[in-house]
């Protein structure tokens, strides 16, 4: 099972994550209302903490197409965002769209997140998340309410590609807890043959 530990604010939490097997972590940039959200230049010191084989991921729910290019300017592997952009070329990275339960699955993207949370830590509904991943030809990523107490259920119910995590593995919003991080990624791959 893949995971992305979301919401990353420090470099050190970045750097445990990795340590302890994440595929992925996500900054939050250009998104005022989350506290979470970090600048640019906070954002380029944390992905510059992991190796080159953990995927770097900029999350936005932004609607500026400045914010956009900013953010592209990291040079980070994918962008997940939840504005329907468009992109009049192929972008420097992968991108991930957010849907949420009434939303269409969008075709112009590398991978889908079902999320309804944003951070907030509100579980998804399981049963709409399956039946996404049942109709998707895109990877599908489940996020939302995941926690090391419910995440191996959530993904034998769902069968998602991946899974995102946020305030599942905190002690405040964006500040990070190792000892959730590593069980958090414990849970996430045995639940798994």
């Amino acid at each position: 099972m893949r995971i992305k530990c979301c919401g990353i604010t420090r470099p050190e939490d970045a750097r445990y994550a990795e340590a302890c097997g994440a595929d992925a972590i996500g900054v939050v940039v250009f998104s005022p209302m989350s506290k979470r959200s970090v600048t640019l230049d906070q954002a380029r010191e944390i992905f510059d903490a992991v190796g080159p084989f953990t995927t770097t991921v900029a999350v936005s729910h932004s609607t500026s197409p400045e914010d956009l290019e900013k953010m592209l300017a990291l040079h980070m592997d994918a962008i997940q965002i939840s504005h329907p952009f468009i992109f009049p070329e192929k972008p420097a990275a992968k991108v991930i769209r957010v849907i949420g339960r009434n939303d269409p699955i969008p075709a112009d993207c590398n991978a889908i997140i079902i999320d309804e949370s944003h951070g907030s830590g509100k579980n998804f509904d399981l049963s709409h998340a399956h039946s996404v991943v049942q109709r998707s030809a895109l990877p599908v990523i489940l996020a939302g309410g995941l926690t090391t107490e419910n995440v191996a259920d959530a993904i034998r119910q769902v069968h998602p590609y991946a899974v995102d995590v946020a305030s599942g593995i905190e002690t405040a919003p964006g500040i990070k807890d190792h000892k959730k991080i590593a069980a958090f990624i414990a849970a996430a791959r045995k639940s798994v043959p």
